[in-house]
């Protein structure tokens, strides 16, 4: 009885991973995982197809060519990862997803007596998502609560205060936007639109003179730097390709 009850148990808890995982439109499959960087035996492509096949939109793991919908709330997006959990005589993994904030939400192990591990690692693969259910996605509004808007009332904040005390502050425009440069600290700014408090972007200095790690408004990372005087971002594009946004100094 208790055996049956251990049993009964284990499955209640697999179910629960499971009905999570299929509240997810969006997973991202990673081009290498981390304990099988030298040779991933192709379960890349075994882990995006029948994820396809159970209805969830597989990503890249390069969030650059993620569609607007995952970009805007990376919550709503799974992150696949495979944990290498062989022995001398059986291929063993371990399948687990994570949500945004790096929590496993869902782990499902695979095995296989196959040795060879171009063999074996994939059919371990093809058994752990077995128990993966059907994407049935559910909006997860988390991501704008608990991240986006925590990191935006800080800078606002931040903007709030800088702006009551630098009424003289610089300003840029690339005839678009308008927007006032705001020294947060000695090595860090932000571009404001003058009629708003959310930041535009976020610069931090780096190790070379006029060159800055750039957080942009909608969450993208990329780099910015001086140019003739006039203030240069390099806006992120799909396909890893960059626009050129020069914002010149007003007088």
């Amino acid at each position: 009885m208790k055996k049956l009850s251990v049993i009964i148990s284990s499955f209640c808890v697999m179910l629960s991973y499971a009905q999570k995982v299929s509240d997810y439109k969006y997973i991202s499959v990673p081009e290498k995982f981390e304990d099988f960087k030298r040779n991933h035996f192709g379960m890349d492509k075994v882990l995006s197809k029948i994820l396809t096949t159970k209805k969830y939109t597989v990503l890249s793991g390069n969030r650059n060519s993620w569609p607007a919908e995952a970009n805007m709330n990376p919550c709503n997006v799974l992150n696949a990862n495979i944990l290498n959990d062989s022995s001398l005589l059986r291929s063993k993994l371990i399948l687990q997803f994570k949500d945004c904030n790096d929590k496993v939400i869902a782990s499902q192990k695979g095995m296989t007596l196959e040795k060879e591990y171009e063999i074996g690692f994939p059919e371990a693969l093809t058994q752990a998502l077995v128990n993966v259910p059907v994407s049935k996605p559910v909006e997860n509004i988390n991501y704008r609560q608990d991240v986006q808007f925590t990191e935006t009332a800080q800078q606002t904040s931040q903007v709030s205060e800088q702006k009551s005390q630098a009424s003289k502050a610089e300003k840029y425009s690339n005839g678009k936007l308008s927007l006032q440069k705001i020294q947060i600290d000695a090595s860090q700014f932000i571009l404001v639109d003058g009629n708003s408090s959310v930041p535009f972007a976020t610069f931090k200095e780096t190790t070379k003179k006029d060159v800055f790690r750039v957080k942009l408004g909608s969450g993208e990372s990329t780099t910015g730097y001086y140019e003739n005087g006039n203030l240069v971002i390099e806006i992120p594009k799909n396909n890893d390709e960059y626009s050129k946004e020069v914002f010149l100094p007003v007088k």
